[in-house]
């Protein structure tokens, strides 16, 4: 029988030795800089079969030097599983909130235009700005030119940043850009919205009809922006993202789950209910249960629209956030249960539960450390099996109950 805190320290263990091979591999790429060069030079054939110019290829790409920190953030893998309640708490804050507020009254008119144009509420519009740069005060300090270079001679994601590369000198000629002014994430993504290069030459729209798409300096560019980029993601006009919602006592909650989408009138049956105790009606507008802390948090139903907030960023953790901060910017209220105290599991012990899981066939896919819909399936079921509330969240009580399950020789050949 292993405990919960043996699982730990042998985990610790195992954390060291994969910290010292991460840290070598890291030093292996980089003892290679003479790749460099080679690398320029394809980018400054691809950039210009693009048709970027002569002189942008020669003295821009050409004088690009590598940012080794780049490749370290790039692979820097945090320390613990992100939990809901950590990840919430840090988000949605009364500060966004006030703020939000305030951009709603400011820009009023304008987004009115905007809803009318595009078919994007305001509030959402604004919940975006705010979770993405915090309205502009954190749009990121990294020339966006060096840092697309520096991925795109990585072989990691090289096609993939090598195309964002070649979009953002594109991009460069088309506004006229001072590319000392293009300053963004450690990964490309610029201005108040922290759109890629490829976002940008689709989707940004000139706000304020100056002749310029400006979204690291004009707040009206990044609106339209969003309005824009939203809308072809698919944004159903009249329709909002999700709401959270109260459960009934003994819900079953193995229909939880994002792959497991019914129409509304079917949670009604289930007497899922409004916040308030209202019904959530008898539509067939199609829906799908989150419990993302477990059945001691919150629970929210979410809508078509909560898939377009994940085209935008595919974290459900990120969309439930986007969604009820924007509630919250248009006047609604704090959630209706305290975000509860959860686990902080370090990314080796939820590999490691993953793994058990999958051997238990109980698939969850790779073992990543990632704690997805996948996971939460595989953990639901674990739960079904012997007896616990099935809410698909690792608890200490499920940890320690997987953990102690014995493997028999058949399910370790499986595994």
């Amino acid at each position: 029988m292993i405990s919960f805190w043996v699982f730990k320290k042998i985990i610790i263990a195992i954390g060291l030795t994969t910290v010292a091979s991460f840290s070598y591999g890291l030093q292996s790429q980089a003892s290679e800089p003479d790749m460099f060069p080679q690398c320029i030079e394809r980018l400054q054939q691809q950039a210009r079969n693009a048709g970027v110019s002569d002189n942008t290829i020669i003295n821009i790409l050409g004088h690009v030097k590598p940012l080794p920190k780049i490749l370290s953030y790039d692979r820097n893998q945090p320390e613990f599983v992100q939990t809901f309640t950590g990840y919430f708490s840090k988000r949605v804050t009364n500060w966004r909130v006030n703020k939000g507020r305030e951009k709603l009254v400011e820009h009023r008119e304008f987004l009115s235009a905007l809803t009318q144009q595009y078919g994007v509420p305001a509030h959402y519009l604004i919940s975006f700005w705010g979770l993405e740069t915090n309205f502009g005060g954190i749009k990121g300090k990294i020339p966006t030119i060096a840092a697309l270079t520096t991925l795109a001679c990585d072989q990691r994601r090289s096609a993939y940043f090598s195309g964002e590369l070649v979009q953002a000198l594109l991009l460069l000629e088309r506004e006229n850009l001072d590319p000392k002014e293009m300053i963004g994430s450690w990964a490309g993504a610029m201005g108040h919205t922290q759109f890629m290069p490829t976002a940008y030459i689709k989707y940004a729209r000139d706000g304020d009809a100056d002749g310029k798409v400006d979204l690291w300096n004009n707040e009206l560019d990044a609106l339209a922006s969003a309005a824009h980029f939203l809308q072809n993601l698919g944004w159903k006009t009249g329709f909002r993202w999700g709401r959270e919602v109260l459960l009934p006592e003994g819900f079953n909650y193995q229909l939880a789950g994002k792959s497991q989408p019914q129409p509304l009138s079917f949670w009604s049956e289930q007497k899922v209910t409004k916040v308030g105790g209202k019904t959530l009606g008898d539509s067939d507008l199609e829906s799908a249960l989150l419990i993302p802390a477990g059945y001691t948090g919150s629970a929210f139903m979410v809508y078509p629209n909560f898939d377009v907030i994940l085209r935008w960023n595919n974290s459900e953790y990120y969309g439930i956030a986007v969604g009820h901060l924007a509630d919250r910017i248009r006047g609604q209220g704090a959630l209706s249960k305290p975000l509860p105290e959860l686990p902080n599991y370090t990314l080796a012990e939820m590999k490691l539960f993953q793994d058990k899981l999958n051997r238990l066939n109980f698939d969850v896919g790779e073992a990543d450390g990632i704690l997805g819909p996948a996971t939460r399936k595989g953990v639901r079921g674990f739960q079904v099996s012997i007896g616990l509330i099935a809410d698909g969240y690792p608890s200490k009580e499920t940890v320690e109950a997987l953990m102690n399950v014995p493997l028999n020789t058949e399910q370790d050949n499986n595994s």
